[in-house]
């Protein structure tokens, strides 16, 4: 009785911590740029979007300092450099990476996109799983965006109505 008692618990236990540990959720398939933006986020409170124009969703852009080239090679090195963070699309103007959490493994999803004639880099971070993120894609972005200031790439925005 003992061990039949022992070996369920322990299965249970096993599967818990496998679905803990499988959290990378399939990828999505709206990501990339529409009609020139990045896609909306979704109604839940788990992603911040630059082209979002709610309050709970919006995020500054990321404002060039540095000219075009030598900013977006900025970003995509910063992004390199994050924790268990790999780009997955690269091309001239856009940038997707995979951002992994360290305990569970949970996935988002960052996108950047490079608007020369704005001046600026659009940015967007959501989570796959799960309604709320506790802030953490908010503060990835502006984790990002000190980094990327503290390397002279970008402009602080201390006015943002100021700014497009």
């Amino acid at each position: 009785m003992l061990t039949i008692r022992f070996l369920t618990n322990t299965s249970l236990l096993l599967i818990t911590i496998m679905s803990l540990l499988s959290c990378s959720g399939q990828r999505p398939t709206n990501l990339g740029i529409t009609d020139s933006k990045l896609s909306a986020c979704p109604s839940s409170p788990n992603c911040v979007s630059s082209d979002a124009s709610d309050e709970a969703h919006k995020v500054l852009p990321f404002h060039f300092k540095a000219p075009a080239a030598d900013t977006w090679k900025a970003v995509k090195q910063v992004i390199l450099d994050l924790p268990r963070s790999q780009i997955i699309t690269e091309t001239s103007d856009y940038l997707h990476a995979e951002c992994s959490s360290a305990v569970f493994g949970f996935v988002d999803d960052l996108e950047l996109q490079l608007r020369p004639s704005d001046g600026i880099i659009a940015v967007r971070s959501a989570s796959r799983l799960g309604h709320s993120d506790f802030g953490v894609n908010r503060s990835r972005v502006e984790s990002l965006r000190s980094l990327l200031i503290k390397q002279g790439a970008i402009d602080q925005v201390l006015n943002p109505i100021s700014r497009k």
